[in-house]
């Protein structure tokens, strides 16, 4: 842990090297510490953890996280103008802090840091999806993340079957990790304020069977199903798995159904019959 109460408050830092936020970017910066703070207390247990923040601009949550007793904190920042004002917060950081400039989504994050690590992130909202399905791929290579997207965005993470938000995204993410909101945030409480507001989630990796499918192969058997959500699924798997109703039925799912009724369990269990060879277009 290392104590940052010295130095000054954050607009004074975005005054000082005048920074604002840019719109292209996605970015909207959460200035209140305690908010930041609140994040790191409430993300998980931090000790001996290294940590990946992916975008943190002027360094409200940098500077959260370098306070926590996380191992050390690695930023990732693609926007120039942030580097003097974060090179600053890596001088106070007695070493706790290592600044990665570079566009998160040409980065391995779980190269950056040894293990055990996490990601906590405000992301910017115009690449959080993007992003958040990248770490999917390799969950187990990290402790949590704890992230923070648009409200509308987190709600689909933790929807459940048979409501507006459950889709592909609900699915994948639930499929590998415990999901959860940790607290919402109003417009107001970022500047600028964005036109919606947001929520914190942490996603912790679950332990999967051996047998379980892999990523592609639940990729796309979700990715058709919800693609044209209205229809029967055996209207909106037909271009993927031909003629879907025998698989369908022999993982108890009605073909009337449509993709929202069908739960985590029955998702997977149809893409562990889809792969085990129930079918030719099962990819290898």
């Amino acid at each position: 842990m290392t104590d940052l109460s010295h130095l000054p408050p954050l607009r004074d830092v975005i005054a000082k090297h005048d920074l604002g936020a840019k719109k292209a970017f996605g970015q909207h910066f959460l200035l209140d510490l305690n908010v930041t703070r609140r994040i790191v207390r409430e993300a998980g247990d931090f000790i001996g953890v290294a940590v990946v923040e992916v975008g943190p601009g002027p360094g409200g949550l940098t500077r959260a996280l370098v306070e926590s007793p996380a191992r050390e904190v690695v930023a990732v920042e693609r926007d120039r103008r942030f580097a003097a004002a974060l090179e600053e917060l890596v001088q106070a950081s007695a070493g706790r802090l290592r600044l990665v400039e570079a566009d998160a989504l040409q980065v391995d994050a779980a190269e950056l840091v040894a293990e055990p690590r996490a990601v906590v992130s405000n992301l910017p909202y115009n690449v959080g999806t993007p992003l958040l399905l990248g770490w999917l791929k390799h969950i187990d290579r990290y402790r949590f993340l704890a992230l923070m997207f648009q409200k509308e965005v987190a709600d689909r993470i933790v929807a459940r079957p048979r409501t507006p938000a459950y889709g592909r995204l609900a699915v994948m993410c639930q499929w590998l990790a415990e999901c959860r909101t940790l607290f919402d945030l109003p417009a107001r409480a970022f500047t600028p304020p964005p036109k919606v507001d947001s929520a914190v989630i942490r996603l912790s990796p679950r332990t999967r069977p051996a047998d379980d499918p892999d990523f592609a192969t639940m990729e796309s058997l979700v990715a058709a199903a919800f693609g044209q959500r209205r229809k029967m699924l055996r209207a909106s798997l037909k271009s993927l798995l031909g003629t879907p109703e025998p698989l369908l039925l022999s993982v108890g799912i009605q073909p009337t159904w449509r993709a929202e009724e069908v739960d985590v369990a029955g998702f997977v269990a149809l893409a562990k019959a889809w792969k085990q060879g129930s079918h030719p277009s099962a990819p290898s």
